[in-house]
C-alpha cells in the first residue's frame, strides 16, 4: 500500500495533567484541569487525555469523574492514562471512559519514561484488557517502536499502540542528529509493522512545534496526544493559540490544507 492510503488530518488528543500540576503546587481548586479540557475542546481538540497516577501526584478521582462528564457532554473522546494495576482497571470501570490508555508507572520518575514491557507482561496485562474492553473501553498501550513489543500488543487484544517518542525528542535536544534519525527510522518501521498487524497507530511523548513534522509524516500514524508542551506554551501565548499552532504543524506534516 502507499503511503497516500494513509495521510490525513491527524487527530489532536491534549493531555491536561499539568494544568493539576500547577493547581496542586499550591492547593485549593484553580486552575481546573476540567476547565482546561473545556477550554481545549472549544479551541478544537479531538479527546482529551488524563493520566490518573497512583500517586495523585496531579490528576485526582475527582478530576475524572468531572472530566468523563464534560467529555460525555461535549461528545468528545476521553483518553484514561493508567498503570496496569487492579485498583486502576476498578476505576476505569467505573468512570466507562472512551478509551484507556495502560502505560508504564513508576514512582520516582517525574514523567512517563520509556514504553509498557507487553512481552514480560502479556500474562498479566491481557486479562486486564479483556475486562476493560468488555467494560466498553477502547484499549490502548504505549509502548516502544519494538518489533517484540508490537507483535505482542497485536495479540493481547488491544485494538491501539502509542508509540513512545520521547526518547526521539530528547535525541533533538540533547543534538544528536544520528541518534534520532535512527529512531525515528525505527518509529517508522514500527507504525508500519502495526499497521499491517490491523493495530490503530498513535504517537506521544516530548511533542513540539520544532519536533513535530516528522511525527505527523508517518502515514500510518492517526493521532497525536501532546500534554506538557501545549500546556506550557499555553502560558505565554494561550491555549487557543498554542493548539492552532500545534495544529498548523501537523496539517503541514501531512499535506492537509
Amino acid at each position: 500500500m502507499s503511503e497516500s492510503q494513509y495521510l490525513g488530518k491527524l487527530r489532536l488528543g491534549v493531555n491536561i495533567d499539568h494544568i493539576a500540576t500547577i493547581r496542586n503546587a499550591r492547593g485549593g481548586e484553580h486552575p481546573d484541569p476540567v476547565a482546561g479540557a473545556y477550554e481545549a475542546i472549544r479551541a478544537g481538540a479531538d479527546g482529551i487525555t488524563a493520566h490518573l497516577r497512583e500517586d495523585r501526584r496531579h490528576i485526582t478521582d475527582d478530576d475524572m469523574e468531572r472530566l468523563q462528564q464534560l467529555c460525555l457532554a461535549e461528545n468528545i473522546p476521553l483518553n484514561f492514562e493508567m498503570a496496569a494495576v487492579r485498583d486502576m482497571v476498578e476505576i476505569a470501570k467505573r468512570i466507562k471512559p472512551h478509551a484507556v490508555c495502560l502505560v508504564p508507572e513508576r514512582r520516582e520518575e517525574r514523567t512517563t519514561e520509556g514504553g509498557l514491557d507487553v512481552a514480560g507482561l502479556h500474562n498479566t496485562i491481557t486479562p486486564l484488557i479483556r475486562e476493560l474492553t468488555e467494560n466498553g473501553a477502547r484499549v490502548s498501550l504505549f509502548i516502544e517502536a519494538d518489533e517484540t513489543q508490537i507483535r505482542a500488543a497485536a495479540s493481547s487484544g488491544a485494538p491501539v499502540i502509542e508509540i513512545h517518542t520521547g526518547a526521539y525528542a530528547h535525541a533533538l535536544d540533547e543534538g544528536d542528529q544520528r541518534k534520532a534519525d535512527k529512531i525515528l527510522a525505527a518509529m517508522k518501521n514500527g507504525a508500519s509493522l502495526a499497521h499491517s498487524l490491523g493495530l490503530e497507530v498513535h504517537a506521544g511523548h516530548g511533542i513540539t512545534f520544532d519536533n513535530v513534522s516528522d511525527i505527523a509524516a508517518i502515514p500510518e500514524v492517526v493521532e497525536l496526544n501532546i500534554g506538557h508542551f501545549i500546556i506550557g506554551e499555553a502560558i505565554f501565548m494561550g491555549l487557543d493559540k498554542a493548539m492552532t499552532e500545534m495544529r498548523r504543524c501537523m496539517d503541514d506534516a501531512r499535506g492537509v490544507e
